[in-house]
């Protein structure tokens, strides 16, 4: 049986930012302010050109889901 959805809510919008999604105790908020990861800049400083390519991921970043990803025991 076929049934057809006659309410339309497209008019619905919801603002959400990820703030809002992490709790203020979580472990990835007690991680963020103990650990200060921009020593990584200077680490991959020479793999990265200035001049050719595109425009890269953060390194910074790179490392931090890699680091959420072992600590929660995330397969990519």
């Amino acid at each position: 049986m076929l049934t057809k959805n006659t309410q339309i809510n497209r008019d619905q919008l919801e603002m959400i930012t990820l703030d809002q999604l992490v709790p203020a105790n979580h472990l990835v908020r007690k991680m963020e302010t103990a650990i200060d990861f921009s020593f990584i800049y200077s680490l991959v400083q020479e793999m990265y050109s200035t001049e050719r390519g595109r425009p890269s991921i953060d390194p910074v970043v790179l490392i931090k889901m890699a680091f959420i990803q072992y600590t929660f025991g995330i397969r990519s």
